[in-house]
Formats: C-alpha cells, sequence, structure tokens
C-alpha cells in the first residue's frame, strides 16, 4: 500500500466511508489539529505573563494577543481562495509551520518589535489552520457522516486545549520560558509532518452539485447561524476573562484558583455536547434540530453564574453553571458548523469554515471588550445578567429565521429538495384527453 505521497480521494471512496475513523486522511488531519492546536495553547497564556515577567508593560502583554487575533482573523477571510488554489495538504502544513516554528524567536527577548511580530506571523498560521482543519473535515465523509465528523474535531480541539491551556505556565515555571518555547516549535514541527499525510479531496463541480441552477447570496444562507454562534461566544469571552476575577470577589482566599478549574469544567462539557450534537445530527438527518434549546441553555448557564454572584452562593455552585453554558456552548457550535456546511454547496466548505471562525473569534473578541467596558460602569453581577440576554437575542433571531425557513430553499444539494421539486407524472386516458 503506497502510503506518502497518499494518492488522491475520489467521490466513490468518500461516499464508501462507513465510519468517521475509516475515513482515508481523518487520522492524520486529527493528528495535526491537536498538535497544532496544543503548540498554541501552550504559548497562549505563557506569552503575555513572560512580557510582564521580562518588564513590559499590561499593554504590551495584551497587544500579543491582540495582534495574533487581528492577524488571525484577517487571515481566516483569505483563506478559501488559497484552499481552492494551493489544495488542504499544502496549506495546512504551512500554516503549522507559520504558528510553531516563529516560536523559537521568542528566546530572542521580549521587546515589543519581535514578540509583536512573532505573534502576528503565528496569527496568520492560526487564522488558516483553523478554516482548513474543519473544512477539510466536511471533505473527507459523506454528509450523512457530517455530525460526527464535526464532533470528533471538537474533542480533538478541546483535548488539546485542556492539555495545553495548563501545561504552559507549569512548564515556564519548572524549566524556564525559553524552553517552553521549544516544545511549542517541536509540537508545531510535528503537525506539519502530519500534514503531508493528507491526502486530496475531489473538487466539487459546481455546475454538476447545482439545482436549477439556484443562486442565493451565500451571506443570507450562513448569516444566522453566524449570528447564533457570535452571541453565545460574546458570553464566552466576558466568562475566560472575568470568570476568575468575579470568583475572586466571591471568594477572596481560592476564588481565582477555583476560576481556572472551572474555565476546564465548562471547557470539558462543551467537548462532549460538542460530539453528542453531531450524532443528533446524523441521527435526524439535518443539523439544527437541537440550536434553539441549547441557545436557552447557554443563556441559563451565564444567567447562573449572575444568580450565584448575586445570592453570595459558596464558590463550589459555579461548577453547575460551568456545565449548564459548558454544554450548550459546545452543542451551539456544532449546530452552527454543520447548518453552514448543510446551506452552501459542497464546493464552499471552505467558505463556511472561514465563517464559522470568524463568528467565533469575533464573538468572543466582541465580548471581552464589549463586557470589559461595561465593568467600568457596573459590578460583575448584572455584567453577566446582560451577557445571558444578549444570547436570547439570538433565539429570537434563529426562531424568525427558522420560521422564513419553510419557505424558500437554501440547501442546494438537499436529496430532499430534489425529489419535492420533481413534478409527478400527468395520466391520461388513451383517448387523449
Amino acid at each position: 500500500m503506497k502510503f506518502f505521497p497518499p494518492t488522491p480521494l475520489t467521490v466513490e471512496e468518500i461516499n464508501s466511508v462507513s465510519s468517521v475513523w475509516k475515513a482515508r486522511g481523518m487520522k492524520p488531519v486529527l493528528l495535526a489539529v491537536m498538535t497544532a492546536f496544543v503548540a498554541w495553547a501552550i504559548l497562549l497564556p505563557v506569552i503575555p505573563t513572560a512580557v510582564l515577567d521580562a518588564g513590559g508593560t499590561e499593554t504590551l502583554a495584551g497587544l500579543t494577543t491582540g495582534v495574533f487575533m487581528l492577524a488571525t482573523v484577517l487571515t481566516q477571510m483569505m483563506t478559501p481562495v488559497l484552499l481552492r488554489k494551493f489544495g488542504f495538504g499544502l496549506i495546512m502544513g504551512l500554516s503549522s509551520l507559520l504558528l510553531g516554528v516563529p516560536a523559537f524567536a521568542y528566546a530572542l527577548g521580549m521587546e515589543a518589535g519581535t514578540v509583536l511580530t512573532v505573534s502576528a506571523i503565528r496569527g496568520v498560521g492560526f487564522g488558516a489552520l483553523t478554516v482548513a482543519e474543519a473544512a477539510v473535515v466536511a471533505e473527507l465523509v459523506p454528509r450523512r457522516l457530517l455530525g460526527r465528523a464535526t464532533g470528533t474535531l471538537g474533542i480533538m480541539v478541546g483535548l488539546s486545549q485542556m492539555v495545553g491551556l495548563p501545561s504552559g505556565l507549569a512548564l515556564a515555571n519548572l524549566i524556564g520560558y525559553n524552553a517552553v518555547y521549544y516544545i511549542a516549535a517541536g509540537i508545531g514541527l510535528a503537525s506539519l509532518v502530519a500534514c503531508l499525510f493528507i491526502p486530496a479531496v475531489p473538487r466539487s463541480s459546481r455546475d454538476e452539485l447545482s439545482v436549477a441552477n439556484v443562486h442565493v447570496p451565500m451571506w443570507r444562507l450562513v448569516l444566522v447561524p453566524g449570528m447564533a454562534l457570535m452571541f453565545v461566544t460574546s458570553a464566552y469571552g466576558a466568562i475566560t476573562n472575568f470568570l476568575p476575577a468575579a470568583m475572586r470577589d466571591l471568594d477572596p482566599a481560592k476564588g481565582a484558583a477555583l476560576g481556572g478549574v472551572m474555565l476546564g469544567v465548562m471547557n470539558f462539557a462543551s467537548m462532549l455536547s460538542r460530539y453528542a450534537a453531531g450524532r443528533v445530527m446524523d441521527r435526524k438527518g439535518y443539523p439544527g434540530s437541537i440550536l434553539i434549546p441549547c441557545q436557552f441553555i447557554s443563556a441559563a448557564g451565564v444567567f447562573v453564574i449572575a444568580l450565584i454572584l448575586l445570592l453570595d452562593l459558596p464558590v463550589w455552585w459555579m461548577a453547575l453553571a460551568a456545565l449548564i453554558y459548558g454544554a450548550g456552548f459546545g452543542a451551539v457550535q456544532n449546530e452552527a458548523l454543520t447548518l453552514m456546511f448543510y446551506r452552501l454547496p459542497r464546493s464552499k466548505s471552505s467558505e463556511a469554515s472561514a465563517v464559522w471562525n470568524i463568528a467565533f473569534d469575533g464573538g468572543t473578541g466582541l465580548g471581552s471588550t464589549m463586557y470589559g467596558m461595561l465593568l467600568t460602569m457596573m459590578m460583575f453581577t448584572p455584567m453577566f445578567g446582560i451577557a445571558a440576554a444578549v444570547i436570547l437575542i439570538g433565539v429570537v433571531i434563529t426562531l424568525l429565521d427558522r420560521q422564513l425557513g419553510k419557505h424558500r430553499v437554501v440547501e442546494v444539494n438537499n436529496l430532499s429538495v430534489r425529489l419535492k421539486n420533481v413534478q409527478p407524472p400527468r395520466l391520461y386516458r388513451r383517448n387523449g384527453r
């Protein structure tokens, strides 16, 4: 059997896949994703801390993440074009390279010019990777396995964050910052090696896959799932930035330390619910059936945070809030992504992935900024209450979209839509009348 270079996939081979794990190319994709996200997660809390320890200002420490995310979002906008031109393997390989290897340069010093340049380069790699990994997973499996495939991807990303986020600072305290930079760079190289074994996927033909030449502006099809995700991730931005501080006010002795534990609980629940939502979608045969209930669950989790702070309950109650929000948050992620994949032709899977990632990262960034500004005028309790209410705005929009969706065709490649559009044969009498 030929392992390298991998032979290109065919449409027939993809359609014959009976399990996500039997899809050729899936294992190297998931390995590449996991190692690249570990390389990202390890350094996410380390770089701002290293800047401060080197005598840098809080502004510079914050800019390291801000510049990284700006480069990420700008790259995500351009990645679909690059994927169509150069293919998934090459783009994922280069993005892994850009995300991991520049970490060596952090050892040169924490001066503003060095650290911001390296952060921008790594942001380019991360932006391209996040779009490519979701898009290629959708290309490797038939539509009937799409939910499980995206759910499995969510588990890999979640595990990477659970391993990488706490490991970075712990390793820095044990072996120093420079050693952590080298470890992150080495893990990035491992991702690059895995990308070499990703086979080329067949190009979708827009003409062959269209239905009666139906053309709908892409933004109309992905706007509502994107907004549903953005409203939920705005609360994620508030929680990840301000929950530890809020818990410190609730319990000065151990609140801040437990804040990190609660974020881990939230991510764990999110990882499991994302996979569960994928299984529900595959069983039903279409996405979106649990989107609205999970939006309500997400809002309920944030509301419970506000209630705990209002009633001054013991900090351990936050575990309940983290589980509730995480369960809704993970499912909304998967529902929004699979809705975008279903509403767009298969040839635009990279565009769907780009919109999803921009909505996720944009919502997180806007939430962090907006709720941080609100905290200059109010306490944590009303701020989290507002965050819960904002999620409910997304519920209203989703409900309106569902009602309007009963009167339009949005799934260009949906077999059930094709069958409904087939006119039944007319019966004629033998005399012609």
